[in-house]
């Protein structure tokens, strides 16, 4: 009877088991909101800030980009301003994996859908840069943005504007629960003048 009811338990055991690591997924239609993360920021976070981002920095470019001698004509015959996407830093508290790459894709989408910017392909991007051996944060010095900028007109894809994009948070605690901030920072660069053009968004998040 003991022995029995020893078999009966480890079944049970087994069946629990089971059952609770067993994984099931759907794919969300268009009008189903984001799954919002429970210990990290997901599309719910990272995709409004760089709509809004991307949206103010654009508004705030068009209406300086007259001012600017070095732009060529875009296809409608109005001025466009070459760019280099040099890439997303991330300085906040959170490791944001894969969600990197996809905000690195996303501005860059966003910014080439607009006829005043013509940015340069990721490929030849990377490729400049990593025969340069350039990082991000180097490429505020003169000497630096002239060995990217000789790299990139070898391939012919000379540029004016180095754009920038990092990743920053700040996390208020209150008795085990806490609020993190996050914010996207935007800044064009102007490498003839070294003016530069910046605007971010910031979005607040609970966790309990």
């Amino acid at each position: 009877m003991a022995r029995n009811w020893i078999v009966v338990s480890l079944l049970c055991l087994i069946v629990m088991v089971g059952c609770r690591n067993r994984q099931k997924a759907h794919v969300l239609s268009q009008n189903e909101k984001d799954m919002v993360g429970s210990h990290a920021a997901g599309a719910e976070t990272w995709k409004p800030l760089i709509d809004e981002s991307v949206c103010r920095l654009l508004a705030k470019s068009s209406s300086t980009i007259h001012q600017a001698s070095h732009t060529t004509l875009n296809g409608e015959g109005g001025p466009a301003r070459s760019v280099c996407f040099v890439g997303v830093e991330n300085r906040s508290s959170e490791e944001i994996g894969d969600f990197k790459e996809q905000i690195y894709e996303h501005i860059d989408s966003l910014m080439s859908q607009d006829p005043q910017f013509r940015m340069i392909s990721r490929r030849y991007v990377e490729a400049a840069m990593s025969e340069c051996r350039c990082r991000p944060e180097t490429l505020v010095l003169p000497a630096k943005q002239r060995e990217l900028q000789m790299a990139l007109e070898r391939a012919e894809q000379p540029f004016d504007y180095l754009l920038f994009a990092s990743v920053t948070s700040g996390t208020t605690t209150s008795n085990g629960d806490y609020q993190r901030d996050y914010l996207l920072t935007l800044e064009l660069l102007d490498i003839h003048t070294g003016e530069s053009q910046k605007d971010s968004a910031m979005l607040r998040k609970g966790y309990t």
